[in-house]
Parts: C-alpha cells; structure tokens; sequence
C-alpha cells in the first residue's frame, strides 16, 4: 500500500476499441510519471472497467485516498452531471476514504501548444509534399465535439481563436461534428466558396479517436473531391502528446493546492502574442471581404489531398470533376451519447440529411430533427442542407 494518493483517470468511454486503447495510453503514461502512486482508469459507459469498479479496485488494493480526474477537454454533462454521481454513490458507499475530484483539462496553454504542435507539423508535411501554401491562403478549421452545454461549444470558438491569433492563418472557422452547429462540413464548404483560399487545415480537437474523428475525416475527404483546386490538410487529434500528458498532471497538482484551476493556465500563450509572431491573416481578412470574387465553379487546376491520420501521411490525388458530389452514407451508433443512432446520407454539402435519435448521456430521449431546411444558394447543386 502506498502513501500516495491513488489516482483515477475517468473517461466517458467508447465502443470504438481504437479510443479505448488510446485512453489507455495516457494512464500508462501518468502511471510512469508517477512510479509510487496506483493509477487506474474507469469509464461511464461502453467500456470497462466503470468508474465504480475502478473505485472499488482501488479500495480493495488499501488506498486510503483517491484524485479523481477527469479524461475530458472540457467541462460538459459528463463532468458536470454525470461522474460526480458516480463519485458521490462511492463516497457515501466509502466513507473512510477521502475523494476528491479535480479539474477537466480546459483551457491551457499546454494545450494550445500540443494542437498548435499537431498543426504545424501537419502543415510541413503537406508543404514537402504537395508544395507550400502561404498561411495568408490557408483556412483553420478546428472541429469540436459539439455537446448541448454552451460553455463547452463556447470553448472551441476559443481554442480556434487563439490559435488563428499566434499561428497566421488567412483565417479560422470552429465547426463541430454532432448535436451542435455549424458542423464543419458546412464551415468548410461556406468558406471554401469565397474563393480565397488555397488550402484548408482540418484539426479535430479531441482527445482520442472514434466516430466523430472518423467522421470528420470523411467530410475532409468529400471537400477535397468537391474543391480540387485547395489542398485539404487532416490533422492528427492530440491524443497523448506530452503536452498533454504534462496537462493531465498539472491537474492533479491543482488538486494538491485546492485551487482547482486558480493558476493562471494562458500565460505562456500570452508570452507568445508579446514574442510578436507575424500574424499574416488579420490584413488578408480586410482585404478578402472588401474584394469581389468571381465563383465560375470549383477551380479544377488538381489538388494536393493530404491526410496525416495516426501520425503518418497519406496523400490521394483525385481526378475526378470539380463537382463531382462526393457522397457518403453513415449508419453509426454515436460513442458518447448513450448508443443513438445516427444516419447519414450526403453528398457534400449539396443536399445532405441528418436523422438522429439520440439517447444523449445516459439514457436522456432526445429526437434531433430540422426544424427548417437551408437551401445553399452557392453549392452549386441546389441542394438543401
């Protein structure tokens, strides 16, 4: 028995074996950090062990104290809702052992550099591959998980922001992958529409794999087929980049002083505004909506599709016409909302449909369907999105 604190890393969980393994990932990590603490994981759902499992493994291996922190970006249902009951059933269950519970991982300059880290590193590789892009034509897309919390959507519009803020961008779009919009194959196609960019980075901000990343990925695909003339840069999500990691433990030492996120978290990203990095993307901004673009179709002069999934490159050249309607058909069971399912039928962005019957969180009923439909006047195909 050890006089550590235990340490639990908890997770909403996931049918996608891949997120499982990867989540994994980051307890192995913290547990090499932290060689004389016991360091375990649990899940909500879809995964075992559960939370509560977890917590009784942890009991019966003499831990006397438990930090519990969460596996989670940002503070929605999950960390609000749905954890703390899980922990709260075990501490009343358990009143001899102290519980404390800490933190998401939020929004930290740490953070920031391991996607900035994930971007730039995507984008050198397209630039030795397809050509360089000057960052004044390239679009930042950053692609959220999309919850029904406000805060957490709220969130994404930030991260997008202070990155286009160091890293140049001609400009950036936050768009999200489920239950929240725009998602962000209509952020892709209603910017690409203008006419002012050469390249579209796409960058999940997640943790860990699954349906949603999967999904992204795919309207990355079927932008690239539409718009042959912009290279299409996917983006590796964070996964357990040290940053990461070296975020997860500053959490448990947020435990450690009771400030439970008090520390000042952007300072560094502060110091990178004041170091004066050129930020290419705020005068190409003035200049792209005062000038008139001319739309005569998608630009096919060929493009460079570059996709850079588990850290490795994988480059398509499509010789398809510029609007050839890429389409794609999903029937999925959706990893973080309580199994709904999802059924996609599109071509992007030109006349695509959603119907989800979403049991979100938990067993919660929730019918997800159009109230209105909006027709794009700019796709080209007429459709209705």
């Amino acid at each position: 028995m050890s006089d550590k604190p235990a340490i639990l890393i908890c997770s909403h969980g996931s049918r996608d074996p891949r997120a499982v393994e990867e989540f994994g990932l980051v307890a192995k990590a913290l547990g090499e950090r932290l060689p004389d603490s016991m360091v375990a994981s649990g899940y909500l759902e879809f995964a075992r062990p559960t939370i509560t499992e977890s917590l009784e493994a942890l009991a019966a291996q003499g831990a006397t104290e438990i930090w519990a922190l969460p596996g989670m970006l940002f503070a929605a249902m999950h960390m609000k809702t749905d954890i703390p009951a899980e922990l709260d059933a075990f501490s009343k269950a358990h009143p001899e052992i102290a519980l404390r519970f800490g933190p998401e991982l939020g929004l930290d300059w740490r953070m920031l550099e391991a996607a900035k880290e994930r971007i730039e590193t995507a984008v050198k590789i397209a630039d030795e591959t397809w050509g360089a892009v000057a960052r004044k034509d390239t679009l930042l897309v950053v692609v959220g998980r999309g919850t029904s919390d406000p805060d957490a959507n709220g969130n994404i519009a930030k991260v997008a922001r202070m990155l286009w803020d160091v890293m140049g961008f001609g400009w950036v779009e936050a768009g999200f992958s489920g239950l929240a919009h725009p998602t962000a194959d209509v952020v892709m196609l209603r910017e690409l529409q203008r006419g002012a960019f050469r390249r579209v980075v796409v960058f999940p901000y997640f943790l860990f794999t699954g349906i949603l990343v999967d999904r992204i990925y795919d309207w990355a695909d079927a932008v690239a087929d539409r718009f042959t003339g912009v290279q299409v840069v996917a983006v590796p999500y964070l996964r357990d980049h040290p940053r990461v990691i070296e975020t997860f433990m500053e959490r448990l030492q947020d435990i450690a002083r009771d400030t439970l996120g008090s520390q000042d978290r952007l300072a560094q990203y502060r110091a990178w505004k004041q170091a004066g990095e050129p930020l290419e993307g705020e005068p190409w901004m003035k200049k792209l909506f005062e000038h008139e673009h001319g739309h005569g179709g998608c630009g096919c002069g060929g493009h460079g599709h570059h996709h850079h999934h588990e850290e490795e490159a994988h480059a398509h050249d499509h010789g398809e016409g510029c609007c050839g309607g890429h389409g794609h058909a999903h029937e999925e069971e959706h990893e973080c909302c309580g199994g709904h399912g999802h059924a996609d039928d599109h071509e992007c962005c030109g006349g695509h449909g959603h119907a989800d019957d979403h049991e979100c969180c938990g067993g919660h009923g929730h019918e997800e369907k159009p109230a209105h439909e909006h027709a794009h006047g700019g796709c080209g195909c007429g459709g209705k999105h």
